[in-house]
């Protein structure tokens, strides 16, 4: 989710990943996106959705199969990490057990999680965090 370039879902590409499913607002990210979906040679498992998050996830739950990890890179301090999370509950895509990839600015604080999710690891690289987010019971 909010993919921009795509670096981390093609960096999963090579290392195994069967499909990856691409979610960008921008239209001119979007454009960049497939341009490097295709110079990567990753066009058959990847699916690009041009949406704002909400939206892509209430679409992709009225399909089948769940995610066993979501990577969400959403624009700082702009309050995305809680419409983030609410969007996952009110279609939760992500399998039980999943995990929820969160990178955020250290300033940027989690919202209360629902139970049963927890965060089950959090790592510091500078001014940046990603917050390891165990969806239990989703």
């Amino acid at each position: 989710m909010f993919a921009g370039s795509g670096s981390v879902g093609l960096e999963a590409a090579s290392r195994g990943a069967k499909q990856i499913v691409f979610v960008e607002k921008s239209g001119k990210l979007i454009g960049v996106l497939r341009e490097n979906v295709s110079l990567c040679g990753c066009s058959e498992q990847a699916r690009i959705i041009h949406d704002g998050v909400a939206s892509a996830l209430c679409v992709l739950y009225d399909q089948p199969g769940r995610f066993d990890v979501i990577f969400a890179d959403p624009p700082y301090g702009q309050g995305f990490i809680g419409e983030t999370l609410g969007a996952l509950r009110n279609c939760p895509v992500i399998r039980e057990g999943g995990i929820l990839v969160l990178q955020h600015s250290v300033r940027e604080p989690l919202p209360e999680l629902p139970k049963p999710w927890l965060v089950a690891d959090q790592r510091k690289y500078g001014e940046n965090l990603l917050t390891f987010i165990r969806m239990d019971g989703a």
